[in-house]
């Protein structure tokens, strides 16, 4: 548990770093991880912005931030930094976001379990007061803001786009 403490105050101060100057070249900062893949360490950003976010503006946010990070030099190994749009399962990490997503189906896991379980997928049914109410299967849980480790949109393709209809 020491682990995942250490690793919410970097993030958290990796944020505080880069939020404002994200949001002063016109996105939002959605997201950040610091993950060990293939063997090193990749901080990963993920912004977004009014009519989605194109390769290019990743390439400009990475070149923005980039010599940001190394003056302030929140990280003391080396690591890749990946600058990425949210994509399909868009990250929910602010309660702006889980407004945002009433009615779409989500993907939450918890930091604690709750009533026996830590991962909730299912219809985000509301958002208030800090709590997202879950319909998994017909029971609705309730899951307050503070205690979600990690939220996504759950994007689910049409397979009856993919089979031919005769």
């Amino acid at each position: 548990m020491m682990y995942k403490k250490k690793q919410k105050e970097l993030l958290y101060k990796i944020n505080k770093i880069l939020e404002p100057v994200i949001e002063e070249l016109g996105y939002e900062l959605l997201d950040i991880e610091y993950v060990m893949e293939r063997g090193r360490w990749v901080l990963r950003i993920y912004i977004d912005k009014e009519g989605g976010v194109s390769l290019n503006d990743c390439v400009f946010v990475t070149k923005e931030v980039s010599p940001i990070l190394d003056v302030e030099d929140p990280i003391e190994s080396s690591y890749v930094l990946e600058v990425s749009s949210p994509g399909l399962n868009r990250p929910l990490t602010k309660e702006k976001h889980f407004l945002w997503a009433k009615g779409k189906k989500v993907q939450i896991r918890t930091y604690e379990l709750i009533e026996g379980r830590r991962n909730f997928k299912g219809l985000l049914e509301d958002y208030r007061d800090g709590i997202a109410y879950v319909n998994i299967d017909g029971k609705v849980f309730a899951l307050n803001f503070d205690d979600i480790e990690k939220a996504n949109l759950v994007y689910e393709i049409d397979e009856s786009l993919f089979y031919n209809k005769r």
